[in-house]
């Protein structure tokens, strides 16, 4: 880039809320092109390492140290590309092991602000389509958002077709995100062991990778109701170790090797619904319980919810019209997740596969909403 003096000019910087998380967006170019410079400007950027990340601009939670880098396409099939990184609240850790679906949301508008996409003629409500290429797994989502005077449109009332996102206040326009090709982003494959179930510490685990890794176990084989606060979860340190002992074990059943010093994979616990839902969830991410559940973990979940004799299947409380058990055809379901502040719902869309393959995913959907907080320079 031209201007290399960071800490005196600052860093061109838009902060958004994407989804239920809230992180710093950059144009590639505006960042060193050295990994380990860049990770150490965003540490210094975030507060990292710092329990409150007080000389930052992070929220002293995982769901609020997050970043996003955006630049042009490198391939023809998409119009940017998307880089997540999780920086770490209170370890000197960023990290590029997984996607971020929360903060995707935020990508088209982004780009749009920035110029990296021609702005469409002005029209008081028209769409806009996005490919973005997701560059932690080398994968595309297609984001859909609506533009007000060719710019991206953020609010929205419900009269005007706003949405609301459990774990967000109020309603804004709906960004609509579609995922192909996503199973195994990271290992592999879908179930990289090949089976539905495997038992690690004698709990039964299912290890799926359908946009973001993650070990889905039954609640009630921890003694949980599972619909226990966050705080009490957080605060059950024989809970805690146990769940990083399997997760640990996990990671080279995944593919993912030593996993002691990533955020993957995820640790979700599973129980019947309380409400109108599919499945009672609460995520690990991997330390601290989500407020909710991530975009992409909750595909994974959704997924693992389709698995016959699963944890997750046996959980849950499906569709009448689904038997897990004939998944051999096509078909689309909507598995809705309740989670500690609401619900979160994923549109799974099966196709019809050889005898003996478990699923086959063919898309996954979700609806998000996004914010422009600020637009600025940060200074590390």
């Amino acid at each position: 880039m031209a201007n290399s003096n960071f800490t005196n000019d600052g860093v061109r910087c838009m902060m958004l809320r994407g989804g239920s998380s809230k992180g710093a967006y950059f144009l590639a170019d505006d960042l060193p092109a050295d990994p380990e410079s860049r990770d150490t400007l965003l540490r210094q950027v975030m507060g990292s390492p710092d329990v409150r990340q007080i000389d930052g601009i992070g929220g002293a939670h995982p769901l609020t140290s997050k970043v996003a880098i955006v630049g042009p396409s490198s391939s023809p099939d998409a119009d940017v590309d998307y880089l997540f990184l999780q920086v770490g609240v209170d370890t000197p850790v960023v990290s590029d092991q997984q996607n971020c679906g929360n903060l995707l949301a935020g990508v088209g508008p982004f780009a749009l602000e920035r110029g990296l996409l021609p702005a469409p003629p002005s029209s008081a409500d028209n769409e806009m389509t996005v490919r973005i290429r997701m560059l932690n797994t080398d994968s595309v989502a297609v984001a859909q958002f609506h533009l007000q005077d060719s710019h991206p449109r953020y609010r929205a009332t419900e009269a005007q077709g706003g949405v609301a996102v459990s774990g967000v206040p109020g309603v804004a326009s709906p960004i609509t995100l579609t995922f192909r090709n996503i199973e195994g982003a990271s290992c592999g494959a879908l179930l990289p062991t090949g089976q539905p179930v495997d038992h690690i510490d004698g709990v039964a685990c299912t290890l799926i990778d359908n946009g973001m890794p993650v070990v889905v176990m039954a609640a009630a084989d921890f003694g949980l109701a599972g619909d226990e606060s966050c705080a009490d979860l957080e605060s059950n340190a024989a809970l805690t170790q146990r769940l990083e002992a399997i997760r640990l074990q996990a990671g080279p059943l995944m593919n993912l090797g030593d996993v002691a010093n990533t955020t993957v994979p995820k640790m979700t616990l599973v129980s019947p619904p309380r409400g109108r839902g599919v499945l009672t969830t609460r995520t690990f991410i991997p330390h601290r319980c989500h407020d909710a559940i991530g975009v992409l973990g909750a595909v994974s979940v959704a997924s693992a919810a389709l698995l016959p004799d699963s944890p997750a299947a046996n959980a849950a409380s499906l569709p009448e019209n689904l038997d897990p058990g004939a998944l051999g055809g096509a078909g689309m379901v909507q598995v809705e997740l309740e989670h500690p502040t609401g619900t979160f719902t994923a549109v799974i869309t099966t196709e019809t596969h050889e005898p003996g393959q478990l699923l086959n995913v063919q898309s996954a959907g979700i609806v998000r909403t996004a914010r422009k907080l600020m637009d600025g320079l940060v200074f590390p």
